[in-house]
């Protein structure tokens, strides 16, 4: 430790007396101000997989915005693909966040710094709160992958520790952030059409990225993890409330089940065969995991979904070792999910408006989401790739065609340049929601959950009321 704050000192030193250190590193002051317009705003990123990697990708198109400085990740060959790519300084290299963490709380106590302006916590969803809370109270402004947390109390303790910090916090809603969704907005706070009066939103998810995710993956089970419906689409949810805003989810209802991923809907031909590499019907099944992995990876395909099944690099070896051997090779039939492939809910306004949201499994678009907006005056009709704007009044339909800027529509590059942005010039606003909204429209999806599970139409100002009094 003592190598890494004598470092950390020559680091700011040099920082103070060039334009910019030789590693690109700016010690921020723990007390979060306006950081001013060409200042570089640095982060740390706490878990190097797929959404670390997808939101520290606009430092790399954008380095005169943001910079990654240090990171914490403990799978070996991804901490070090990742800190070479973000030409990370060896010391500000860590296995786990709690050594991220040390390091900080000695250079905050010796230097009077903090590593970084903030950061962005990529780990696993349950982890979330503990680690929000540490950084926090070290003053870091913090972007939060998407859910918020796995269970209600945890939530609200996040919420407390982010008010009491007085940090800046964004949370993985990407929905909001895309092109698409900002011109839909637009149009709905224009009033241009009028009043919105009914959403009808269906998220597909996709039959391979299900089995992927929610069947094999890490949301497979919800006592390790939480329900689909939070760790799929809490988004979608959020996204839904924040159209409908200032107006606010009164009632809701829900209905779903694991209808098809389980032991009973397994093919006969398939027999005792419990992996898809040995299966004798493998070349017939929609779930395959040799077609979901291996069959892209020979013909080049190394990206999304092979690259986050293995450390390092996804190369046959490696994932056909990863399907020999471990969860992602499993037949979806005898995996151990227990989460919902299909659910409905429907919300009920204060204003009197409605929505119905829909998550569906069995689909060959991948979360391509399907809307319906209805307006006193018109309707908006939209695929995340384009929406049509039909005006009652002049019996006009206009196409709209929102520029694509990468993964969720351009919704993570959204996110997290408007994060820096936030972070730069200490404004909430510019991520247009604070904690208490984020906290809010979870309490939300909580509250349909319980509805599905209880068969009952839940009052959310009652489960609101109950959830913070129980905290």
């Amino acid at each position: 430790m003592s190598s890494l704050i004598n470092n950390t000192k020559n680091l700011w030193r040099r920082s103070i007396s060039t334009k910019d250190s030789p590693y690109g590193i700016h010690l921020a002051h723990p007390d979060p101000t306006r950081l001013g317009l060409n200042h570089i705003v640095t982060i740390a990123v706490v878990g190097c997989g797929q959404r670390g990697k997808s939101y520290a990708k606009y430092a790399l198109s954008s380095p005169e915005s943001c910079r990654i400085v240090a990171i914490a990740e403990p799978r070996p060959k991804t901490r070090k693909h990742f800190a070479a790519l973000h030409k990370v300084d060896i010391t500000l290299v860590f296995n786990t966040w709690q050594e991220l963490h040390a390091a900080s709380a000695e250079t905050i106590n010796t230097v009077g710094k903090r590593l970084a302006d903030a950061v962005i916590i990529a780990v696993q969803d349950h982890l979330h709160p503990e680690v929000t809370a540490a950084f926090a109270e070290q003053g870091y402004h913090i972007l939060c992958e998407k859910p918020m947390a796995t269970s209600i109390q945890d939530c609200i303790k996040m919420q407390t520790a982010v008010t009491t910090a007085g940090i800046i916090f964004g949370m993985g809603h990407v929905m909001r952030y895309s092109p698409y969704s900002r011109e839909i907005t637009e149009i709905v706070r224009s009033s241009a059409l009028g009043e919105l009066i009914n959403v009808v939103q269906v998220e597909p998810v996709g039959h391979y990225h299900f089995a992927h995710s929610y069947v094999r993956g890490n949301w497979s089970n919800e006592k390790e993890s939480s329900f689909s419906l939070m760790t799929k689409c809490c988004h979608d949810i959020d996204l839904i409330c924040h159209w409908f805003s200032p107006a606010t989810p009164t009632r809701i209802s829900s209905f779903g089940s694991l209808r098809h991923f389980h032991k009973y809907g397994k093919p006969k031909g398939a027999g005792d065969a419990e992996r898809c590499l040995q299966c004798p019907i493998e070349k017939d099944c929609a779930y395959s995991a040799k077609k979901i992995y291996l069959d892209p990876v020979s013909h080049g395909n190394t990206g999304w979904p092979a690259e986050t099944i293995v450390d390092g690099l996804p190369d046959i070896e490696n994932v056909t070792e990863a399907l020999n051997n471990g969860a992602y090779g499993l037949c979806v039939y005898e995996s151990s999910n227990d989460v919902c492939d299909n659910q409905v809910v429907n919300i009920e306004f204060s204003n009197g408006s409605t929505a119905s949201f829909t998550m569906v499994a069995f689909t060959f678009a991948i979360c391509e989401r399907q809307t319906r907006m209805h307006f006193t005056q018109g309707e908006i009709i939209g695929d995340m790739n384009s929406f049509t704007v039909t005006d009652f009044r002049t019996r006009t339909t206009r196409v709209h065609r929102p520029k694509n800027e990468g993964s969720h529509g351009g919704g993570d590059l959204g996110l997290i340049r408007a994060f820096v942005q936030a972070v730069r010039e200490n404004r909430q606003d510019y991520l247009g929601t604070d904690v208490n909204e984020i906290l809010k429209s979870h309490l939300t999806v909580f509250a349909a959950e319980r509805s599905r599970k209880e068969g009952s139409v839940v009052d959310c100002f009652v489960f609101e009321a109950e959830a913070k009094k129980g905290a």
